[in-house]
């Protein structure tokens, strides 16, 4: 049967972390549409794509893209996104910080939004988020700055919880880093965005692979050039003119 919902979680380097985040997203989904899990393991150096080579063997709805080298997770979400046979895509975070309870709260956001008939993304809001003080901090002067000069409206784009059209994804410009982006960008096309709280976890193993310096820094200047998009778009009303 054709998923409706595909569930899309890059990973690097989360040995540990991956599997139990996929028995509890396999929970989660036995209560919702059809749904498939893709995997985008993004050039791990230690043990996570062994990990999930072996999940795979206990669940069936798994799938599993590799990329030989490590290509950041835009690179990743392209990947798993264009594999993907769902529709919709719900995107999560493989260091298990994002619950996957979230997921339902993804997808009752979009059916209570309904008449929106151009809503293609609905985001996670980590309002009470648990991470160390000086990620807080980065994340929350990134926001600032990003929304203040991109007016997309949303609080935490940081957040790996999104649930998006496939289709809108697709026709998105592809660059480095553009998930950080990807409400202007939505916006931009004429698109509808809400964002939604979400259920935060703290980091159980590993190292989170984001700081102030990756963060903000070389954030601005992809912001630039999403500034740069947004003032070349253009979105014509049209319609078919009956022969």
């Amino acid at each position: 049967m054709k998923p409706e919902i595909s569930i899309v979680i890059p990973v690097h380097n989360e040995s540990g972390n991956i599997v139990p985040l996929i028995e509890e997203t396999e929970q989660i989904l036995k209560d919702l549409p059809p749904s498939e899990i893709i995997c985008v393991d993004d050039g791990s150096t230690d043990d996570t794509l062994q990990e999930l080579i072996t999940a795979a063997k206990q669940f069936t709805n798994i799938r599993i893209i590799h990329h030989r080298q490590c290509c950041g997770q835009s690179a990743a979400l392209k990947s798993g996104i264009n594999t993907a046979r769902g529709d919709w895509i719900v995107t999560m975070d493989g260091d298990g910080q994002n619950d996957p309870a979230s997921i339902v709260d993804l997808l009752a956001a979009k059916k209570a939004a309904e008449n929106r008939v151009n809503l293609l993304m609905v985001c996670g809001w980590r309002k009470e988020r648990l991470d160390s003080w000086d990620k807080r901090l980065s994340s929350r002067i990134a926001n600032k700055i990003r929304s203040a000069f991109l007016k997309d409206e949303t609080p935490d784009t940081g957040c790996g919880l999104k649930l998006i059209s496939k289709a809108a994804f697709q026709e998105l410009p592809f660059f480095d880093h553009m998930h950080r982006f990807l409400p202007a960008l939505i916006i931009r096309g004429g698109g509808d965005v809400i964002s939604i709280p979400v259920k935060h976890r703290p980091r159980v193993k590993g190292q989170t692979h984001y700081g102030l310096s990756n963060r903000l820094w070389t954030g601005i200047v992809d912001m630039m050039g999403v500034m740069w998009l947004q003032r070349r778009a253009r979105n014509p009303e049209s319609r078919e003119i009956p022969l």
